[in-house]
């Protein structure tokens, strides 16, 4: 079960990752050029906003069978090893972070009437979580 759930959240998030990107890029070039929020945009919000909660799903499930991280929990130096930290610390909660964000931007821009308001908040929110999740994500093993 471990390796399957590894594999999925490990080619998750180049899906996640792509919707993220090509979400506030369309975002931010419909609030540059004033266009409409249309049932795409919201259709587009939406399916970045899931994919969200299910890596999210994925990496709360992982953190408590990973190996990884028991061995960073049972080490008694995880704060003085980097790699320990990144494991048990500081990917997981950047990422909740960075869903944190992205899911009250979504949340945001649903209440707002007006449709620059809408693009400026999903800009805002969803850029700030990509950069967050960009921050914190394990290069050196997710690309090898």
């Amino acid at each position: 079960m471990y390796a399957i759930l590894k594999t999925i959240h490990g080619q998750l998030p180049f899906l996640l990752l792509a919707a993220l990107s090509v979400a506030v890029v369309i975002f931010s070039l419909k609030l540059i050029q004033k266009g409409p929020f249309a049932k795409a945009d919201k259709s587009l919000a939406l399916i970045t906003l899931i994919f969200t909660h299910v890596q999210l799903l994925l990496g709360i499930i992982l953190y408590f069978v990973s190996p990884l991280v028991k061995e960073a929990l049972n080490s008694g130096e995880m704060m003085s090893n980097a790699a320990h930290r990144f494991n048990a610390i500081e990917h997981g909660l950047t990422m909740i972070f960075a869903i944190v964000l992205i899911t009250a931007g979504y949340s945001k821009s649903k209440k707002k009437t007006e449709d620059a308001a809408k693009f400026k908040t999903l800009v805002i929110f969803y850029g700030l979580g990509l950069i967050l999740a960009l921050s914190r994500i394990p290069w050196n093993t997710w690309l090898s």
